[in-house]
Order: structure tokens, then C-alpha cells, then sequence
């Protein structure tokens, strides 16, 4: 070997540590995506822990920030609180940083579901049953509850709901 250089062979291994912060770097993750994600690289269960705990210790991991990133980030792209809520439940969350991941959100999931219906269905007549029931179908799927769906579907751009 010349010069001094060494051979990628020759590298040290990355600890548990260095792989989760490397993670860490691109984007908030939950300690159960990191711990699953260094499993999968082979690192043990024990040092992945440990590594875990440091990072949290150090507040570069951190559960509740994550949800509300998510949240926030799944709000923004057009999903409801439903399927929100379901996407943190995946990742191990508590009920208590689920609930505080929505409300940081500070969105009116109503309003959201008019606006997204208004965008989709805006020059369609949503007062054909059958494009009407397309509407409402396409929030479900998208995480709204069915009070808001149906709101939103029967709203007309302009005119004050039956709350007004």
C-alpha cells in the first residue's frame, strides 16, 4: 500500500452510534424505525439500545418531534387525522404523542377536506350521487372521518355551511 492511503477493507466499521446519527442527519426517525433499520444493518440488539438511549440523551432523537414532523409533513401533503394517527401508531408512539402530534398541526381537518375536495372535484357536479359518493370516498381513503368527508362534499365553493 502506497502512499499511506488505506483500503476501504481497512475502514473501521461504523458504530450503532454513528449509524443512527448518520440516519439522523437526513431526517427525524422513531427509535422503532432505528432500532429496526440498524438491526437490518446486523448491529446487536444491546448496542443499538445503547446507542439509542445516547441519542436521545443528547435530544438528537426524539419521539415527539418526530410525530409532530410527520404530522405535520402528512397534513400538509393532504391526509387526514385518521390516517395519521395510524401512521404513528406504526412507529411505536404513545396515544399521549399522537394526540400532541395532531394538535401541534393546528389544522381545521374541515376546511382541509373542503379545500382538498375543492382542488380534486372543482368543476365536477358534486351533486350527482354517484360523484358525490366518489368525493367522500376519496377522503376515507384519505384519513378523514365521515362527518368531515360528507361537510365537504356537500359544501359549494362560496356558499356558508348549515353551522353558519
Amino acid at each position: 500500500m502506497a502512499w499511506g492511503r488505506k483500503k476501504a477493507s481497512d475502514a473501521a466499521e461504523p458504530s450503532a452510534y454513528q449509524r443512527a446519527l448518520g440516519l439522523l442527519v437526513r431526517r427525524e426517525h422513531s427509535r422503532k424505525e432505528l432500532s429496526r433499520k440498524l438491526s437490518a444493518k446486523g448491529v446487536e440488539r444491546d448496542d443499538a439500545d445503547l446507542a439509542l438511549d445516547k441519542l436521545n440523551r443528547q435530544d438528537f432523537q426524539n419521539d415527539a418531534r418526530f410525530a409532530c414532523a410527520l404530522a405535520r409533513s402528512r397534513a400538509g401533503a393532504g391526509y387526514g387525522p385518521n390516517r395519521i394517527r395510524a401512521e404513528l401508531s406504526t412507529h411505536g408512539l404513545g396515544r399521549d404523542d399522537i394526540a400532541a402530534a395532531l394538535d401541534a398541526c393546528e389544522r381545521d381537518w374541515d376546511a382541509s377536506a373542503a379545500d382538498i375536495i375543492q382542488r380534486r372535484y372543482g368543476n365536477k357536479d358534486l351533486g350527482d350521487p354517484v360523484q358525490r359518493r366518489k368525493a367522500v370516498d376519496f377522503l376515507l381513503r384519505r384519513g378523514f372521518d365521515q362527518k368531515s368527508a360528507y361537510a365537504a362534499a356537500r359544501a359549494r365553493p362560496g356558499e356558508l355551511s348549515p353551522e353558519d
